[in-house]
Formats: C-alpha cells, structure tokens, sequence
C-alpha cells in the first residue's frame, strides 16, 4: 500500500513592473466596477516555478494547463484560479495524469490561496503571500516554491525544504515574449536530495485573456531528466460576478 504524504507550503512572491502600467491598471478598475469580456486579461503562473505576486482580477475565473515531457518522465499538470475579492485569489493545483518510469498515475492536489498584501509603488514591489495545502491523491507528491513541510510516511514530524527563483520575462513584438528562471530546492531528507533548474519558455497571446507557452528546462543538478519539455496555457474565462448581468 502506498504511503500517503501531506505537504503544506508557504512562501511570499514579489514583482515588479513599471509603475506606469500599475497605475493605468488601478485607474481602469476604477471606472469601470464590472470586468467585461474585452477587460479579462490573463495572469499566467506557467511556465515558471516561481509564482508571479499579481493575483486574478476580482471575479475573474482562470484556468491554466500544461504538459511535461523527458525520458522516464510525462505529465498533464493544471491550476484553478478564482479571484474572490480584490487582493485574494484561491487556488486548486493538480496533476490529473502523470507517468514516471512506466507507471502511469494521478498527482497530489493542492488547495490554498494567495493574498496581495501591498500594490506597487514608488518604493516597493508588489508583495504577496502564498499558501497551499496539500491533498494526499496519489503516492507522489511534486515540489513546489516557497518552504514545504512533508509529512513523513509512517512516522511523526515534518522534513522541509526551501525554494528559491530567480526568473525574468519580457515582451517581444507582435504578442510575443520570452522567460527565463535559475531554480532551486534544499534537500528535504536522505531520499530526497537537492536540485537545481534552468528553465527557458516562448510565450504568444493571441488576445489578452489568452497566454500560450512552450518550452523547456535543463536539470543541472538532482534527481530528474537531463531536459524536460513543457507547454501549456492560462485562460481568463470569464468574470463570475457578473455573469447574470450580461444576459
């Protein structure tokens, strides 16, 4: 019988950007309270480990899926976001299907959520704060930013281990764009060793509620494939306060 493991992380995320576009985004919310269809604007968290500090707009709906491709190992990885108010957006991560060394199975899940506690400004980055709790589906669990605890199979306590990212994106013309991460996990225990990425991805939006990605990332160190391919999207579905009011 597999060991069921639980996982619980937390981590803060900060961005920045400039100040311009923050501002411009504020004053918009501002006159207009309801998100219509040509305001939905996606905010990816793929392709990159980190997490990004911005959140869904308010009653915005999101969902982003992907896939991941190396030798011995293949996923289908998915993210559901909800923006519940203004600053807090609650998320579901699970991979519905993952295979690694010809065993073909389901992925833990996650629930949590992420809290914007301060907007950029003159001075500061936007900062937020991310908790996700794992949901024991399978006897796999995956990685993830920030500091995890895992519970240990059959015994008391917590191991732990700490993630760190570093990451850039930039826009390209004609809807392009491009990003890149250095990332890394502590060693959790004895089974469990160190690793370290390096990630590069395209990017496409094809409208601003729309963001394909496609890509890759190089194992330098640890226990996975020497290149893992990976591509996916984050869609803005659509704004669920306002759904009625449409019609």
């Amino acid at each position: 019988m597999a060991a069921r493991i639980h996982w619980i992380l937390l981590c803060v995320a900060i961005s920045a950007a400039p100040l311009r576009s923050e501002q411009q985004s504020s004053s918009q919310a501002q006159q207009t309270p309801a998100v219509t269809a040509q305001d939905l604007i996606a905010v990816p968290n793929r392709p990159t480990f980190a997490t990004t500090a911005e959140s869904v707009q308010r009653g915005v709906f999101e969902i982003e899926y992907g896939l991941e491709a190396a030798s011995g190992h293949q996923n289908i990885n998915g993210l559901l976001k909800w923006g519940l108010l203004e600053n807090l957006e609650l998320r579901f991560a699970n991979n519905p299907i993952q295979r690694n060394s010809g065993v073909t199975t389901t992925g833990d899940s996650g629930a949590g959520f992420k809290y914007k506690v301060f907007r950029q400004t003159k001075m500061l980055p936007t900062f937020s704060v991310v908790y996700t709790g794992g949901i024991p589906t399978a006897p796999h669990f995956d990685v993830n930013e920030g500091v995890q605890f895992v519970g240990r199979p059959g015994a008391s306590g917590f191991d732990r281990n700490y993630f760190t990212s570093l990451s850039y994106a930039h826009p390209l013309p004609k809807k392009w764009g491009y990003t890149a991460e250095l990332a890394g996990f502590s060693r959790t225990n004895a089974t469990i060793p160190a690793l370290m990425v390096v990630l590069g991805a395209i990017t496409y939006s094809p409208s601003p509620r729309l963001v394909l990605d496609c890509g890759g990332y190089f194992a330098v160190y640890g226990n996975l494939p020497r290149f893992t391919f990976t591509a996916g999207l984050t869609y803005a579905v659509a704004d669920l306060y306002h759904l009625r009011s449409r019609r």
